[in-house]
């Protein structure tokens, strides 16, 4: 994303050949906000890999309160489109802390062989809800904007943001392939989001020392004895500008939960993977 307020084209996992939008957001505070902690130099690189909309800036800016701003690779979000671009965020001389959406392929598995991955995601249940909401927002500016002149029903858009628009948007299936299943079969720490939003919430419930422990270590972080006030600055939901809350113009009416009839038929569409991921 670079540290001010523009991402650059990022269709929410696309595959080659569909037309990019562009994200607009604000410049968070969390650089400046970090400078209190003493934040040792990484060692080795780390990628933080996501499904968009599973939390993706949550995780990122949880973890850039545990690294020197200086060693966070703020440029992008790393793509399969940007990879080649941005390859310098992955030199082993110079360990970042980076983050993207990057496909399961060759020069994804190259590019990152040495660097600590994270993989995050979340429920597909939960995340075409997301999906939809983002997309509704302002902050997405693509070539879906139609989507939000009130034509369409809600369960109409869900179920669009389950089986994709031709050449406008990928199916759920499309970018759950390849940007989460398919990584589950090579070296990663997974991250599901729900349980990081658990943690979070409940700082001081049973396991969550234990969870960030994991994750940190996962990082090759070692855990400081702040790490709780860390982890409460880092995910102040004002700091993110893709939370529910800070999207701006989405006029259209979504469940709290994906109903029954479009839960069937994200089952229909995408059979095991909720399964695979760990969710049923």
């Amino acid at each position: 994303m670079g540290r001010h307020g523009k991402m650059p084209p990022l269709l929410l996992g696309s595959r080659e050949g569909a037309d990019m939008p562009e994200i607009f957001i604000q410049r968070d505070n969390l650089d400046e906000v970090g400078e209190r902690f003493d934040r040792k130099p990484l060692e080795q690189g780390v990628f933080l890999n996501s499904i968009p909309k599973s939390g993706s800036h949550l995780l990122r800016n949880v973890l850039r309160m545990f690294v020197p701003t200086d060693q966070t690779y703020a440029a992008d979000f790393i793509q399969w489109g940007n990879l080649q671009a941005h390859r310098a965020a992955f030199d082993p001389a110079r360990p970042q802390l980076s983050w993207g959406h990057l496909f399961f392929a060759d020069a994804s598995l190259i590019e990152t062989a040495n660097l600590r991955r994270i993989l995050l995601y979340r429920d597909p249940y939960e995340w075409i809800i997301a999906r939809a909401r983002f997309i509704l927002s302002q902050q997405f500016q693509g070539n879906v904007d139609h989507l939000r002149t009130g034509v369409l029903s809600s369960d109409e858009l869900l179920t669009m943001m389950i089986f994709g628009l031709p050449h406008k948007l990928p199916s759920l299936n499309d970018i759950y392939e390849l940007n989460a299943a398919a990584w589950l079969g090579a070296r990663c720490h997974i991250v599901r989001y729900e349980e990081l939003v658990s943690h979070v919430r409940d700082i001081g419930s049973s396991g969550t020392a234990d969870f960030f422990g994991e994750l940190l270590g996962a990082c090759g972080i070692a855990i400081p004895d702040d790490w709780a006030e860390r982890v409460k600055t880092g995910s102040a939901r004002n700091e993110s500008a893709t939370a529910r809350e800070n999207l701006t113009g989405v006029a259209i009416d979504l469940p709290e939960t994906l109903p029954e009839r479009h839960r069937a038929l994200v089952d229909y569409h995408a059979p095991g993977l909720r399964k695979l991921l760990g969710y049923s």
